[in-house]
């Protein structure tokens, strides 16, 4: 007969492991990326980051696509105002800036905070490569995910003895950096033109 405490103790262990191995299997948003040759690609990732969704979405906009040294240089840039980050999506009440010419848009930000942040990620990103014996200096951001986090809520005090919501925006990010080699080249079978899908459609119908 097993006694009841050895029980309990072992379905605390069995919880514990199980709590364990969902912490070591973090889901990426983006996993279908990385999934055909995993040690072509470096990961990192936030979560809870405390600063504005809204404008680390428009770092990332930014950053995406771009090598990861220059990268480094335009967020150095942005940190001395040298720079600027065009805000496209979330750009009401966004003052216009000279600076967002170059981006082929008005407005444009100077985020200090997601940059910091975002700085961070990139390094961690850059040293998990390095780990893996990627070239560190072809490397260039694949992909970054921002998405919501859940609101962080405090209160304010206003006159006549009223309280507002006082929210924060935090976010989680993901990044994926490659080296250009792990890039697939498009199959040129699958080059169809519209011309010779039709001439196929026709000749279908005609049989």
């Amino acid at each position: 007969m097993v006694s009841t405490h050895s029980q309990a103790t072992t379905e605390d262990e069995d919880a514990e492991k199980e709590d364990y191995h969902d912490r070591e299997s973090v889901r990426y948003a983006s996993a279908h990326v990385v999934a055909g040759n995993p040690e072509k690609f470096a990961k990192a990732r936030g979560e809870y980051v405390r600063t504005h969704f809204k404008n680390m979405r428009e770092v990332a906009a930014a950053l995406s696509g771009m090598n990861l040294k220059k990268a480094y240089t335009y967020l150095a840039d942005v940190q001395d105002h040298k720079q600027i980050i065009p805000f496209r999506r979330f750009a009401g009440g966004i003052g216009r800036a000279s600076q967002a010419k170059q981006f082929k848009t008005t407005k444009g930000r100077w985020p200090e905070k997601s940059v910091q942040f975002i700085l961070r990620l990139l390094k961690n990103a850059e040293s998990n490569a390095d780990a893996k014996d990627l070239e560190v200096e072809d490397l260039i951001i694949k992909n970054i995910v921002v998405q919501q986090a859940p609101k962080t809520r405090r209160r304010t005090y206003r006159a006549h003895g009223r309280i507002n919501p006082y929210q924060g925006h935090p976010c989680h990010i993901e990044i994926i950096l490659s080296t250009p080699s792990s890039e697939v080249p498009r199959a040129k079978d699958l080059d169809v033109t519209s011309s010779s899908k039709k001439g196929k459609t026709v000749a279908a119908i005609e049989a």
